[in-house]
């Protein structure tokens, strides 16, 4: 039985989630699933990237999550003449008026936030792409050789069109894996579209309210990383990003036969956070396998990469997802 202090905790991370989804409901309507999903990447820490076609509210959702929780925001818009001192930030010489002295300051750049929002980012070069890796992965950043610290809590929310490629650059690999999630943003219901074109075409605009600091998150992260999980659902997890990779002994024939590469060990850590995550969100003190496979598309759809046979198939990779969920078999549980 968690102790006390664990109770409380659980209960206020319930109860922020609840007055976050209230405040969430008076601008967006519908897409419930992905909210979900990037609010169990914000209480587990990590990054989320977000896939959809234009107008499907990806911007809106991310800035009206940092306006309910305080949060810094910064919003940079990827084109291909974006540079990486736009993101990281530069030097600059100065002048002091009064003495005539000359110094360098440093101006800091859009990174120094808690929410970044990378809108279309594979629309700048990897280059560019490349000078949020170090920050998403170690929290700081590297500018004429010193090391600055970013402001925690600190998330990248990244966003890309997935039908318009003519003058878009792929996401490398290395970036992908530094997303926890991929979440999918996808039409809504007609009854919802309904409610969206009649909500937003008239003058009332809503108030929202801050439910919760920053300070809270980085406490709810501590929170979610104490979840108990046994030993067998982490197994489980494991077992399932093993089978992704074609050239390894685990892998399943389907595997084998359409996918080029699989996640690495980052997919298993990224599993068993976002399992706890889901569990707590949902009033339970331990994660179990449920909770993995519950995660699981938003966690290997972009680091399981189909090669031409599946591709010719009509195979991608939540396909391939669904086939491993339904081969790996839980590990059975010791006593």
């Amino acid at each position: 039985m968690p102790a006390t202090e664990e109770i409380q905790a659980i209960d206020k991370l319930m109860s922020g989630k609840e007055a976050i989804l209230k405040q969430m409901k008076r601008v967006i309507v519908g897409q419930e699933n992905a909210i979900d999903q990037i609010l169990m990447a914000f209480f587990a820490g990590g990054h989320c990237l977000l896939e959809g076609v234009p107008g499907l509210a990806k911007t809106l959702i991310i800035k009206t999550i940092a306006n309910i929780l305080d949060l810094d925001f910064k919003r940079i818009q990827f084109t291909p003449d974006l540079m990486p001192t736009d993101i990281t930030g530069t030097d600059v010489l100065e002048e002091d008026k009064a003495t005539g002295r000359r110094e360098i300051r440093f101006i800091r750049g859009p990174v120094f936030s808690n929410v970044l929002l990378a809108d279309e980012i594979n629309r700048t070069p990897p280059k560019t792409q490349a000078a949020l890796l170090e920050a998403m992965q170690e929290f700081h950043v590297t500018v004429g050789g010193n090391m600055l610290e970013l402001n925690k809590p600190f998330f990248v929310l990244a966003t890309q069109n997935p039908i318009e490629q003519e003058g878009t650059y792929p996401l490398p690999e290395a970036q992908l894996d530094r997303f926890m999630f991929k979440v999918i943003i996808d039409y809504p219901e007609e009854n919802e579209e309904v409610q969206i074109v009649s909500s937003t075409t008239g003058i009332e605009q809503p108030n929202l309210e801050c439910v919760m600091s920053g300070e809270d998150i980085l406490n709810l992260n501590q929170v979610v990383r104490r979840v108990p999980i046994a030993e067998n659902v982490v197994q489980y997890a494991v077992k399932i990003v093993r089978a992704t990779r074609p050239r390894g002994s685990d892998a399943p024939d389907f595997v084998t036969k359409w996918v080029r590469w699989g996640a690495g060990p980052r997919a298993g850590q990224y599993l068993t956070l976002g399992a706890k995550a889901r569990a707590i969100m949902l009033g339970r003190f331990n994660a179990s396998c449920e909770d993995i496979r519950a995660v699981a598309y938003a966690v290997l759809r972009h680091r399981i990469l189909t090669n031409f046979n599946a591709e010719a198939e009509g195979i991608d990779s939540n396909a391939v997802i669904q086939r491993l969920l339904e081969t790996v078999e839980e590990p059975s549980t010791q006593w």
